[in-house]
């Protein structure tokens, strides 16, 4: 079976995300528009709270949100993100991230990202503006 362009996309860009293979992320769904991830927290990205480091949950969400924004075929890039950091996760937790389009323009999408525990608790919002290119994604 031919693999989704979605899923073609996301394998290259996957390949040369260090970053995101650090993290250690898992992905769950991804299609037009959305992408789904699953990431286990590890000690090390612990604060000297002993909580997981904001910055780690922020770039988990940025993960889900380069690969929803770049799914439709353009290469995207961000160009403005914020989050709101509503509970605190400790390592060997296992989170979600979830990114759905907004809004798309020619130039400009919007994507909200939801950050939540197993259950289903919201823990992070994430909210990613991204500029789309006009250099389409090659897949064949």
């Amino acid at each position: 079976m031919d693999k989704s362009k979605t899923t073609k996309i996301i394998d290259a860009m996957i390949a040369k995300d260090y970053f995101s293979q650090w993290l250690g992320i898992e992905r769950i769904d991804e299609h037009e528009g959305y992408c789904k991830l699953k990431m286990q927290l590890r000690p090390e990205m612990c604060n000297g709270f002993e909580i997981i480091h904001g910055g780690v949950t922020f770039s988990f969400a940025d993960s889900a949100l380069a690969f929803a924004c770049n799914s439709s075929g353009k290469h995207a890039v961000s160009i403005e993100c914020s989050i709101s950091h509503i509970k605190s996760l400790k390592a060997g937790e296992n989170i979600f991230a979830i990114a759905e389009l907004q809004s798309l323009s020619n130039k400009i999408g919007i994507y909200h990202v939801r950050v939540e525990r197993e259950n289903g608790e919201l823990v992070a919002l994430f909210k990613g503006t991204v500029f789309r290119k006009d250099k389409d994604w090659e897949t064949d």
